[in-house]
């Protein structure tokens, strides 16, 4: 079957009656269980495997991945109202998005991140369609050397996240470098700084560092400065966006659309990483780099685009290659194989109505969310009207039925607890939060590729600079590390002139 008629066979799959309903039905349940802090789509992708044993494994994988790219949709909203990121794919968004809703514009930033994220998704859904063979090709040539690069370029972005103080950034970053580390070695079975405590041995969750840092440091100040601040601005705001707003969006959606695609393709990094490259990119070349953490609409828009845009990135190694470029997409196909669906090259010649036909889904998706939310905002956003009290008493108990949710221990309750307790001394003392979840997303997984590297080429260092895209992406870093550091040397200069 050529290329032409596979499209059309998933057009017409897309769009009938059954695959309509089941796209429908997908992003409504993934965006609820976006907006609720901690719950994620793995463990909703999971429960519905059994759901789908018994259905066509196409409108089964149309369902799954309305979910997926439902759920991260969602998560903004509990980010920009709460403070507590719905999915880990959305802790970028609180940046910038929980400052305009204390601000009373909550309206119009959930607009900005409805509409950030239909663009991130639907230029991806193109991009997917355009290019998936070409970059499934070019996902392959990354290995261990070359996600080592990538992530050290991630973490030469910490000084763009320094809310004033690089030294503190640093010492931020480092903690959550120490933080990733604890638990067994998955390369030597040696357990780390666990200090003999079993509920340690398989580390600590991203999401349980996530809500503690943001949502109960942020529940901390709530309660302990409750007679010295000011009662929170309960209005939305209004909805409309200006000329200048629209302008703003712009160039960070037709940025961080390419962005977040491409980092979606790669193996490991997800809608998680491409949102925070999104956000540190934007911040890098924003003319006025200091209005983001305060409620800029770039550092909204950044990274909301980005991790739509990767979430769809995310299908390419998974349906092209059989690689999954996330834990989500490590569950999808497992559901694929369950469904008797073997993902690879193949695919797209043996069964073309269900490779095209989640493709062209996720574009229905996209509008269907759009769609749904962007209505919903003003009920949505009443949640800001909620008395105080009990506004703390829903985040904390939220955040702990997400945390108890992912492992069904009540010692990351406790853990929870801990890390709202270091987020509060974090922001009496002004050391950022954002390097810390940085580096605990980026530690890991740079570890483990420099240590495949070095077994792979018999612990010979020059791997990384005789590979040709590793040594690009390092030479990269450099220039990211020093450019800053420069620029701001001659800006002290000329301000003692």
């Amino acid at each position: 079957m050529g290329s032409l008629e596979g499209i059309l066979s998933g057009v017409q799959l897309a769009f009938s009656f059954q695959g309509l309903l089941f796209v429908f039905l997908g992003v409504v349940a993934g965006t609820l269980i976006g907006m609720m802090p901690g719950l994620g789509p793995i463990s909703a992708i999971a429960i519905m495997i059994p759901i789908t044993y018994n259905m066509d494994p196409a409108v089964a994988l149309v369902l799954m991945a309305g979910v997926y790219y439902g759920a991260v949709f969602g998560g903004s909203t509990s980010s920009i109202l709460l403070n507590a990121p719905g999915i880990s794919g959305t802790v970028a968004t609180t940046f910038d998005g929980y400052p305009m809703a204390q601000r009373g514009e909550a309206g119009k930033a959930l607009a900005i991140a409805a509409i950030s994220s239909f663009v991130g998704g639907t230029i991806s859904v193109i991009l997917l369609m355009l290019f998936a063979p070409v970059l499934s090709n070019i996902a392959i040539q990354f290995g261990p050397a070359e996600y080592f690069a990538l992530m050290v370029l991630g973490l030469t972005a910490i000084s763009s996240l320094a809310d004033g103080s690089t030294i503190k950034a640093l010492i931020s970053a480092v903690t959550g470098i120490m933080a990733v580390t604890i638990g067994i070695d998955s390369q030597t079975g040696t357990t780390r700084f666990t200090f003999g405590n079993p509920n340690l041995l398989e580390g600590i969750d991203f999401l349980v560092v996530a809500l503690g840092l943001f949502a109960i440091a942020e529940v901390c100040a709530l309660i302990i400065n409750r007679h010295e601040s000011p009662e929170r601005n309960g209005s939305i705001g209004s909805l409309k966006l200006t000329k200048k707003d629209l302008k703003d969006m712009s160039g960070p959606m037709g940025r961080q659309s390419f962005l977040g695609f491409i980092l979606g393709i790669l193996p490991g990094s997800g809608a998680t990483i491409g949102s925070f490259m999104g956000y540190i990119s934007e911040k890098k070349i924003a003319k006025n780099p200091e209005e983001f953490g305060k409620g800029s609409v770039k550092g909204v828009a950044a990274p909301e685009t980005a991790n739509n845009a990767a979430t769809s990135g995310a299908f390419v190694p998974l349906l092209s290659l059989g690689i999954p470029g996330s834990g989500t997409t490590a569950v999808l196909l497992g559901a694929l194989l369950v469904l008797d669906i073997q993902p690879g090259p193949l695919l797209v010649q043996d069964q073309p109505a269900l490779f095209w036909g989640v493709i062209i889904s996720m574009y229905i998706g996209n509008v269907f969310l759009l769609i749904l939310n962007l209505p919903l905002i003003p009920y949505i956003a009443k949640i800001l009207a909620i008395p105080r009290p009990m506004l703390i008493s829903m985040v904390i108990m939220f955040s702990m039925i997400g945390v108890y949710a992912i492992s069904f221990n009540t010692f990351d309750l406790y853990l929870l607890l801990i890390f709202g307790a270091i987020g509060y001394i974090m922001r009496l003392f002004k050391f950022p939060a954002a390097p810390f979840i940085l580096a605990f997303i980026l530690g890991g997984m740079m570890e483990e590729s420099f240590r495949q590297a070095m077994t792979i080429s018999n612990n010979d260092i020059t791997v990384f600079v005789t590979q040709p895209i590793a040594m690009s992406l390092l030479l990269i870093a450099l220039l990211s590390f020093i450019v800053p550091i420069v620029q701001n040397t001659r800006r002290k200069k000329a301000e003692q002139k």
